[in-house]
């Protein structure tokens, strides 16, 4: 039993270990994850980091291929396209969920780190504004009192972890239109307006993300004559 608990420690040890890496893209997409190579880091046998890796994979987090091994996913641009899709629906609905729960406090808190993330703009640092925007949404819908969607919203932020960074430097001018749009998603639950109303703010502010990347990626070309 105590060699079981211990290994069950290591690997949550190993888990914590690569998702940080991965989080923090010390571990890029596309990087091959060598289980003895890792084991040695960490002190460990490949026993642990294989259960890690393999908590990772049901995330999408990583990859497994026969005759390859696993490395970090490459997240193409349909994969991004459907997990903003998904997380603007499950994240609206958790932050209307959890909005009659935010206190004044609370809200401070999250107009604090949207001011940090405006300080940002003129000296723009795409991973610090990310690290903030992923702090604000969290003080907004961790309290959401259903479990089954926090859990989908934990997974839809799981799986944007290796393009997070590059959508705000691929397109660093929708930077400043988010940091509006949460202002007006907080004055919505200051004003304790209808949850459809804070829902569809939430979800639309997530899609706009996503158009902006995807016109980013794919710009009309201009008209002949202009």
């Amino acid at each position: 039993m105590t060699t079981v608990v211990r290994e069950s420690s290591k690997s949550e040890q190993a888990y914590s270990w690569l998702r940080g890496r991965i989080a923090s893209h010390a571990y890029v997409p596309g990087y091959r994850l060598v289980l003895g190579a890792i084991a040695r880091e960490l002190h460990m046998s490949v026993v642990p980091v294989r259960e890690a890796i393999r908590r990772l994979e049901a995330e999408g987090l990583v990859t497994y291929e026969r005759n390859v091994g696993a490395h970090v996913s490459l997240m193409d641009e349909d994969e991004y396209a459907h997990t903003m899709q998904t997380l603007g629906l499950v994240e609206g609905s958790a932050t209307a969920l959890s909005a009659p729960l935010l206190d004044a406090e609370t809200l401070d808190r999250a107009e604090r780190i949207n001011e940090r993330m405006r300080q940002l703009l003129d000296h723009f640092d795409a991973h610090r504004f990310t690290q903030l925007n992923q702090q604000f949404h969290a003080v907004l819908f961790e309290p959401c009192p259903n479990p089954h969607i926090l859990d989908l919203v934990h997974r839809g932020w799981g799986r944007l972890s290796g393009i997070r960074d590059s959508t705000f430097a691929f397109v660093p001018g929708r930077a400043r239109h988010s940091v509006e749009e949460h202002a007006q998603i907080l004055q919505l639950i200051r004003d304790g307006a209808e949850p459809l109303a804070i829902e569809l703010a939430a979800r639309d502010h997530r899609w706009r993300t996503l158009d902006a990347f995807l016109a980013a990626r794919h710009p009309h070309p201009r008209e002949e004559g202009r």
